[in-house]
């Protein structure tokens, strides 16, 4: 059973359980906890931990491969600009360079909330507790993930509506997608693209599926939080109070942002502003139209004033 938002912005209690403790040091999630527990590669006092079905307090000692585990702190989410040429992973096979050694040297130990592929840019989200990034990746969370997508060809867009009551592709099942012509150039075309399940490289598989392979992808917003005005290796912390809001913790305030805490160095602008200012995407289904530019002399209309004249 996952942890509900309540339960993983609260304070840590005095007594909890092994795999709990161990998700809110930020090592991995709780079922990953367990897992290692099951292997075998988890200590409580000295003493080697058999059975995810135990409960810890502040003055145990936990390591995990050998390691202390490192006190728990509070709950933190960060926004972070990925670049391309770079693996999600705490370690490549390949010898190629990953997320988190090129972070800022201030950052704490995180883990990413999802993943982009090597050759995707945008949006990442860190945290340095397991419990959140897997409440926030759960389809049942109702996030909508939105990308800004180039692709090759000329877009008939009436087959891109072919997307919206979800699509098998080579005995994968990928659920409802929307997605809007924006710009249609020449050779290839920019797209807006949301979707909420997240599996592996799905845009990708989607745009393959309709026979426009995609050239550039960057993602916009994941559910609340806005790629915004990050620039390429930019990371923002999102306030903890804007946390709690978005998790539905806090009511709804009239005119609240989630704006940046700058934290760390930031690397060179690549040239990319396509993807700054996007709108946020929420819950329910999905919208590739929120957060498009206006065009060219476009105004909000605004409601004429009544006439309060007494008669």
């Amino acid at each position: 059973m996952s942890d509900t938002p309540h339960d993983i912005l609260q304070p840590r209690r005095t007594e909890e359980r092994i795999a709990r403790r161990i998700a809110r040091a930020g090592i991995c999630s709780r079922r990953e906890a367990e897992q290692l527990i099951l292997e075998g590669l988890v200590t409580v006092n000295g003493e080697l931990l058999e059975s995810p079905a135990f409960t810890v307090t502040d003055r145990d000692m936990v390591t995990v491969r050998g390691v202390k585990l490192p006190s728990a702190e509070p709950v933190r989410l960060w926004r972070y600009y990925k670049p391309r040429g770079l693996v999600v992973s705490n370690k490549d096979d390949k010898g190629r360079e990953t997320v988190f050694s090129a972070l800022p040297t201030n950052m704490p130990r995180v883990i990413s909330v999802g993943r982009l592929d090597i050759d995707s840019e945008g949006l990442l989200l860190l945290t340095n507790d397991g419990a959140l990034s897997r409440h926030m990746e759960l389809p049942s969370t109702g996030w909508t993930r939105k990308y800004r997508v180039r692709v090759r060809g000329v877009v008939d867009a009436d087959k891109l509506s072919a997307l919206e009551d979800g699509v098998t592709i080579d005995g994968i099942h990928y659920g409802s997608a929307l997605a809007q012509l924006d710009t249609q150039m020449s050779s290839n075309a920019w797209l807006t693209v949301a979707i909420r399940e997240g599996k592996n490289r799905e845009v990708r598989h989607l745009m393959e599926y309709l026979g426009y392979p995609v050239s550039r992808l960057i993602r916009i917003s994941y559910g609340p939080f806005p790629l915004g005005k990050l620039v390429e290796g930019e990371v923002a912390e999102v306030k903890s109070g804007v946390l709690a809001e978005q998790l539905g913790l806090t009511p709804q305030t009239p005119g609240t942002s989630n704006g940046p805490q700058r934290g760390g160095a930031r690397r060179p602008r690549s040239g990319s502003g396509s993807a700054s200012g996007a709108g946020a995407g929420g819950r329910g289904r999905p919208s590739a139209a929120a957060g498009r530019p206006r065009k060219p002399g476009q105004q909000n209309r605004r409601p004429r004033p009544q006439n309060d004249k007494k008669r």
